[in-house]
């Protein structure tokens, strides 16, 4: 059987002009990704990631802490199959949509812009995201210059599908990636409602381990968003 690790990207930069960024946190949790697995002399023969600079930066880190050590590391494979759905263009396209029609929704957005300098910003943005990403994946938020929900989750497979599937037995893989991904990936896995994935993908914390165990095209969960690398509650996040 082969082991295929799925690790979410340490918190990045959503709030601010440049999103797809790490914070200094997320580099953080990247390290002590690093650390964990260096201590445990866990060994990888593949590493994948999507194109997104905090996917690629957290397996840079990880890779960085194992040449210091020592310890070979796979060269990274790049693929933008493994990207996380467009927020931004949800947001900016179909959130206006749902707002020009849904007065509750309206209130939302409201709650969301008025508490943006606040330490009550994530909760009252993840309301208003919550309700209008439940449109897009439900199909009635569409706009062509968005990927559906049903791109998405095929795209996601087919990277999934591809990793999985090249020549040998044993093979250890790592992937890292985000939750919207993991959260489909997830959902696949154990044959849940394909609508169930995003709803996975709102508890994957970031720089956390999700990994299924593979061999002839069958793929059984069998660790989900563990961060036994952050000790301090302080070093938890959604983001």
């Amino acid at each position: 059987m082969g082991v295929l690790t799925l690790v979410r990207h340490g918190q990045a930069t959503p709030f601010e002009k440049e999103t797809d960024r790490l914070s200094p946190l997320g580099e953080l949790q990247a390290g002590r990704l690093a650390d964990f697995w260096i201590r445990r002399r866990v060994a990888f023969d593949e590493v994948y990631s999507g194109s997104l600079v905090r996917q690629r930066r957290t397996a840079e880190i990880v890779g960085e802490r194992y040449a210091e050590a020592g310890l070979p590391w796979p060269g990274l494979q790049t693929t933008a199959d493994l990207n996380e759905y467009d927020g931004a263009g949800i947001l900016a396209l179909l959130a206006p949509q749902l707002e020009a029609r849904d007065v509750e929704f309206c209130r939302l957005v409201e709650n969301a812009r008025d508490n943006a300098g606040t330490p009550e910003r994530n909760r009252h943005f993840q309301r208003m995201f919550e309700a209008v990403m439940a449109h897009w994946v439900a199909g009635t938020l569409t706009s062509p210059q968005v990927e559906s929900w049903q791109g998405f989750r095929t795209r996601v497979y087919r990277a999934i599908d591809g990793i999985t599937s090249r020549p040998g037995s044993n093979r250890r893989v790592v992937v890292f990636t985000s939750g919207g991904p993991i959260g489909a990936t997830v959902q696949r896995a154990v044959n849940a409602p394909p609508v169930s994935g995003i709803d996975i993908n709102w508890r994957v914390r970031n720089s956390s381990i999700t990994e299924f165990l593979f061999s002839s095209g069958r793929m059984a969960l069998d660790m989900f968003n563990a961060t036994p690398h952050l000790e301090e509650p302080e070093l938890h996040s959604f983001r």
